[in-house]
């Protein structure tokens, strides 16, 4: 019997003009948070004079809104801002040109692929981890970036770290930065506005294009045969019409996997490093698993399925501090969520980051337990109480490459090094951008193991 009860959505106090806007901006994590454990299902705030929003912490709505009903929502506006540089790509593409696009990049990513990108993985880590010396202090964030960096050079363009970073890593540095500042802008002005920020910002964008043409054209004229992620992609051809990418389709995508790709698992090997930094049992574990799987033979791409115990470390660092910590869609069409009346333009929040730390999926929320992973747990809490790589038909393509990719960096630096944060070290707080990021970095002592 279908339940056709309406319900009005609790809406806490705002300021008149801005609403709640300033107070997210403030602190986006403590606001979604509060709103989390506070009013459970839903909360209807405001951005601004007119700008409704609607706060979800409910996994069962967020199923209806990622999965039963996605096609009445699409893309927020933050994330629009990214057409600017990754064009019509997976991560910002709607309805027909997301499905033609997804159906041709998919097969880059079934497990023949990414198990072929393991060794890529691994060598690139090693290779780096030979500049590390005993005793020496890093920071540690720079470092994670530079490795993921090196290994989507490698695994997409078959570059080496060094051209990698000298052609693709400072752009990109470059074009996020300016980036968070325009998504986080009440009213950016519009581009063909000459402020110097905007020339700025277009000027990011063009080096990034210019760059990645010049790579696709170069390879197109190489008459030898590449597996990296580009090779596959020139190769793809769509299963019904049997065409396959323009270059500014390729273009868009090859941006959009390297956005993807490269800082959120930077970021999530960060937090790792410092959360077994500050559970020593955990590290030990890790350590032990790490020892007695690999020992001191040469790490391989099938040792990843034996890292049991590395994985959930992997899997509760995301709970904590997953990279991707809030989700955002626009209602594109009037709908019903869970009893719930959304009209078209208003906005969605769903927060990985508040949702993960819910006592009611969570025993002992905010302590990093990797062990909870074990025994299937995942099945016995609802689907979308966990979902760090979001879920439904926009789920994040490159998921088990993610996971291979955190794991197997992780045991390498594991089989090698143990590693503590430096003395004085400042409070670490986490850094919301377009990612969640270390705030400050975290600067760290590595010593080798004997």
């Amino acid at each position: 019997m279908t339940n056709n009860k309406k319900y009005v959505p609790k809406s806490p106090n705002g300021n008149w003009l801005t609403g709640h806007l300033k107070d997210f901006q403030k602190d986006p994590l403590g606001f979604l948070s509060s709103h989390s454990q506070d009013y459970k299902d839903i909360t209807q705030i405001r951005f601004g004079p007119f700008t409704k929003v609607y706060v979800v912490s409910n996994p069962h709505l967020i199923k209806e809104i990622l999965v039963t009903k996605q096609k009445s929502f699409i893309k927020s506006h933050d994330l629009r801002v990214l057409r600017d540089v990754v064009g019509e790509g997976l991560l910002t593409s709607e309805k027909d040109v997301h499905l033609r696009q997804r159906r041709l990049i998919q097969p880059s990513f079934q497990h023949s692929h990414i198990t072929n990108y393991a060794t890529d993985m691994i060598e690139t880590t090693q290779k780096y981890l030979e500049k590390w010396q005993d005793g020496h202090q890093y920071l540690m964030t720079d470092e994670m970036m530079n490795i993921t960096l090196g290994i989507i050079s490698k695994t997409m363009f078959s570059m080496d770290f060094d051209e990698g970073v000298k052609k693709i890593g400072k752009p990109i540095e470059t074009y996020m930065k300016l980036a968070v500042k325009r998504m986080r802008s009440l009213a950016p002005f519009p581009l063909w506005v000459p402020t110097q920020r905007n020339r700025e910002y277009k000027h990011s964008i063009e080096s990034l294009n210019k760059v990645i043409y010049s790579i696709i054209d170069k390879r197109k004229q190489d008459q030898d045969v590449y597996h990296d992620l580009l090779g596959v992609l020139l190769n793809a051809k769509d299963e019904k019409d049997g065409l396959g990418m323009s270059d500014e389709q390729l273009k868009d995508e090859l941006m959009t996997i390297f956005l993807a790709g490269h800082e959120t698992t930077a970021n999530a090997l960060s937090w790792t490093l410092y959360l077994l930094s500050q559970n020593s049992e955990v590290e030990q574990r890790l350590h032990e698993e790490v020892e007695r799987v690999i020992g001191n033979s040469p790490i391989e791409p099938k040792h990843y399925r034996d890292l049991q115990y590395t994985q959930n470390v992997i899997w509760e660092s995301l709970r904590l501090y997953p990279p991707a910590y809030v989700i955002g869609r626009e209602v594109d069409q009037d709908v019903d969520i869970g009893g719930y009346s959304l009209k078209k333009g208003d906005m969605i929040l769903m927060s990985q980051y508040a949702i993960h730390r819910k006592e009611d999926y969570f025993e002992q929320p905010n302590a990093f337990i990797p062990e909870r992973f074990e025994n299937n747990f995942i099945r016995s809490i609802p689907t979308y109480a966990y979902f760090p790589f979001g879920g439904g038909p926009r789920v994040c393509i490159g998921n088990h490459f993610a996971i291979m990719e955190a794991v197997l960096v992780l045991a390498c630096i594991a089989q090698r090094f143990r590693w503590k944060l430096a003395p004085d070290h400042h409070v670490i707080k986490p850094q919301p951008l377009i990612t969640l990021r270390p705030k400050h970095g975290l600067r760290m002592i590595v010593e080798e193991k004997r």
